[in-house]
């Protein structure tokens, strides 16, 4: 219906134009472009507007991609009180998000930032008690994001018997094996993020995401209720029917919305495509070092102009 219609409105405010072979959605608070049905964000501004505050929000180790770009716009909605889900660690990302204040629940297998030192507002933060920590191991986390994708209330798996992790999460319970005699096996329940948040090199016009050979993003978007991604580049042709580009393609059907961001993930690497800036991440870490430091670092990098992050924390 909506192809063959050059105008089309709703009850709820929204209209579609037709421009050749985009439809245009237009509404108060919301632009974007739809190709085939997929939505294409106009700006990081409308992306970050889907998540809300108290948002169940999973994100990707560096290494796979993180959308560093939206992640300063989170800061600058002053997005709060996320239940932030790490697939299944995180760096830089999860540091600045729980520095700012956005963060109340962290769950995941931990915060680092590799060979520059411990994650510093991830450290202040724990120790002082301002966010509720679940710790868990990687293996565990990929479980629960297994047992949502096959839409099921659990994933058994080996490990964490008797170890301390278990013992602090209620949503870990051993059960019996019902094919063996006397083997005690850990259930692991299900992990579904409501918003999965990532950066990746390539989108095509049809809304597909080609991951590279980050394959826990695959399992993410399979997991997740919505998946948002930033990309570096649009991808002219199918990246489905690509021989090469395919197998690592996550369709459409799993997309929320994209937004074309090139740097999206700066500071950070983008995988084959831009390596760390280090010198940058020195600064943060001597800046991020205490509160009134990064209170000066969101100033400078991520709030410029007359908002202060000095009122908001």
């Amino acid at each position: 219906m909506l192809c063959r219609s050059i105008e089309y409105r709703s009850i709820l405010g929204i209209y579609l134009t037709h421009k050749g072979n985009e439809i245009l959605c237009h509404s108060v608070d919301l632009e974007c472009i739809l190709v085939n049905g997929q939505i294409f964000l106009s700006d990081l501004s409308s992306l970050v507007a889907r998540i809300r505050n108290g948002t169940k929000l999973a994100i990707a180790k560096t290494e796979c991609g993180a959308a560093m770009a939206a992640t300063h716009e989170l800061i600058r909605q002053n997005i709060q009180d996320l239940h932030l889900i790490l697939v299944p660690t995180s760096g830089l990302q999860a540091d600045l998000l729980i520095g700012a204040g956005c963060v109340q629940t962290l769950e995941g297998s931990g915060v680092t930032m590799g060979e520059h030192g411990q994650a510093p507002c991830f450290g202040r933060f724990v120790g002082e008690g301002r966010i509720s920590l679940k710790d868990a191991t990687c293996p565990a986390v990929y479980a629960g994001l297994q047992a949502a994708e096959k839409g099921i209330p659990y994933m058994p798996m080996r490990g964490l018997i008797g170890s301390d992790v278990a013992n602090y999460r209620d949503d870990f319970t051993i059960v019996s094996n019902p094919f063996a005699v006397d083997d005690p096996i850990m259930a692991v329940r299900a992990i579904q993020p409501e918003v999965a948040l990532f950066h990746a090199p390539l989108a095509d016009r049809h809304g597909n995401v080609w991951i590279g050979r980050h394959k826990p993003l695959m399992l993410l978007a399979h997991a997740s209720k919505e998946t948002l991604v930033t990309v570096e580049k649009i991808f002219d042709d199918n990246l489905l029917d690509d021989p090469i580009y395919g197998p690592a393609t996550i369709p459409s059907l799993y997309i929320s919305g994209i937004v074309q961001q090139e740097l999206g993930a700066w500071p950070t690497r983008s995988p084959g495509l831009a390596e760390e800036d280090i010198k940058h991440v020195e600064t943060y870490m001597r800046l991020a070092a205490t509160q009134e430091g990064l209170v000066e670092y969101l100033d400078r990098y991520v709030l410029p102009g007359p908002a202060s992050a000095q009122s908001r924390l």
